[in-house]
């Protein structure tokens, strides 16, 4: 039993086999996939997807990206999407100094309303933190979002940052890049990162796994992540599968 815990199945590279790639996803173990959306549409398709496979959870909310495109209305939207019953996270949101295809300020300023919505809701938070380590870590902080519970996706920073952000409660996800021959910190993480503080993902259609780096990942890929943890960790594949399905169970709250 795997859970995929960050997938983009909305993408348009999956509008051709969508459901052969679900089905392959099953075939492969995987028990259950999060979808967040990364904009105002795609968090409409995640909702879309988890109605019609039982599989399937949606989180909603606006990639930093696409950050320039909020306004306070797009924010009463979200909040309206969170009554629907597989709605488990606002996510993903966060800050990305990478590309910077919003202005900081304003990535700064709706990854805060972003929170602020999360905790209105009662709901956990799905990170996206690309180059901008500290500004992240100030705004939870500040915004006190360890309380609803933080999730930080395709972790790419420090071990010694994933150590506070544990000791903070937060939660670490691991993704295809830890397969990579030049992953030496995404190992040394998964080595300092407690077993019951990991997730596993794809980000599919991107990152996608050695031994199928290249192509495009699906969700049933997965499972080459938490071969690598399971051997990084000395442990067995059985327990890396059951204790991060569990870990990502317990923090979107599905039963």
């Amino acid at each position: 039993m795997l859970f995929d815990s960050h997938a983009h199945l909305d993408a348009r590279r999956f509008d051709k086999d969508r459901d052969e790639v679900i089905k392959r996803a099953k075939e492969n173990g995987i028990s259950y996939i999060m979808n967040p959306g990364a904009d105002f549409e795609s968090s409409v398709k995640s909702i879309e997807l988890a109605d019609k496979y039982d599989m399937i959870y949606a989180a909603v909310g606006v990639h930093p990206h696409e950050a320039k495109t909020m306004d306070d209305m797009m924010l009463e939207l979200l909040k309206g999407m969170t009554k629907k019953p597989k709605v488990m996270a606002i996510g993903e949101i966060g800050l990305d100094y990478h590309y910077d295809h919003s202005p900081r300020e304003i990535q700064r300023e709706w990854f805060r309303k972003q929170i602020r919505l999360a905790k209105e809701v009662n709901l956990p938070i799905i990170i996206h933190d690309r180059e901008a380590n500290q500004d992240v870590m100030n705004i939870l902080k500040e915004e006190k979002a360890f309380d609803t519970g933080v999730l930080m996706h395709c972790y790419s920073g420090s071990a010694e940052l994933a150590k506070q952000y544990v000791k903070l409660g937060a939660y670490i996800s691991i993704a295809g890049p830890v397969t990579f021959k030049n992953a030496r910190k995404t190992v040394e993480v998964v080595k300092t990162v407690p077993i019951d503080h990991l997730m596993i993902e794809t980000d599919s259609p991107y990152l996608t796994p050695v031994p199928h780096r290249g192509k495009r990942n699906e969700s049933g890929y997965v499972r080459f992540v938490a071969e690598k943890i399971a051997e990084i960790k000395d442990m067995s594949f059985e327990e890396v599968a059951r204790q991060t399905t569990e870990n990502a169970k317990k923090y979107f709250g599905i039963e």
